[in-house]
C-alpha cells in the first residue's frame, strides 16, 4: 500500500530526481515505467485477504489527504537507497498503524514496514554509494518541501500494475 503526493510535492521530489540524473548521480528520473512516481510505502503483503481491498479503500477516503513535511535527505541501511525522510505526524503514524491492522490476516508481510521498525520515507534513487552522500544533499537542497499525500494506491511487483485504492489516485 502506498500513498502518492499533491502534485506539488511531486513537482519538488521529481526536480530532485532531476538534479541528482543531471549530477550523474543514480536516480528514479531514470526509471521511466509509467507506475513510478514519488509514494510512501505503508504496507507490503503478497496478496489482499478476502474484503481488504474496500476495507482500505474506505480507510483511506476517510483518512486522506494527510499533510507531510519532508526532512533530511539520507542513506538508508539494508538495500541503500537515497531517500527524503518524511516527517511522521501523529495523523500519518495512525493512518499507518490502521493500515496493518486491516492487513492483520494478510501473508507475507514485508518487515521493514511493521509499525516499530518503519521509516517513513520517498526514495530518490536506489543503489546509492554513501560516500556521495554529501554531493547528493548539495543537490536536492536544503529544502524541507510540504505537501500531501492526497491518494493511495496498490502496487503489484509482479506485474508492476497500480490499483487505485481511493477515487483521487
Amino acid at each position: 500500500m502506498e500513498l502518492v503526493c499533491s502534485p506539488g510535492l511531486e513537482v519538488a521530489v521529481r526536480a530532485v530526481w532531476g538534479r541528482l540524473a543531471a549530477a550523474g548521480l543514480p536516480s528514479l528520473a531514470r526509471n521511466i515505467h509509467p507506475t513510478n512516481r514519488p509514494h510512501l510505502t505503508l504496507a507490503a503483503v503478497d496478496e489482499f485477504p478476502p474484503g481488504v481491498e474496500h476495507r482500505l479503500t474506505d480507510l483511506f477516503d476517510a483518512a486522506l489527504p494527510v499533510p507531510v513535511t519532508l526532512d533530511r535527505v539520507v542513506v538508508l541501511d539494508g538495500s541503500a537507497p537515497l531517500v527524503w525522510l518524511v516527517r511522521p505526524t501523529p495523523a500519518l503514524t495512525a493512518l499507518h498503524a490502521a493500515v496493518w491492522d486491516v492487513l492483520a490476516e494478510a501473508d507475507g508481510h514485508r518487515p521493514w514496514h511493521a509499525p516499530d521498525a518503519w521509516v517513513p520515507h520517498l526514495s530518490l534513487a536506489l543503489r546509492f554509494r554513501n560516500a556521495d552522500l554529501r554531493l547528493a544533499r548539495a543537490v536536492a537542497g536544503g529544502q524541507r518541501p510540504t505537501g500531501d499525500f492526497d491518494a493511495a494506491r496498490s502496487y503489484d511487483g509482479t506485474d508492476r500494475s497500480v490499483t487505485p485504492l481511493t477515487g483521487r489516485s
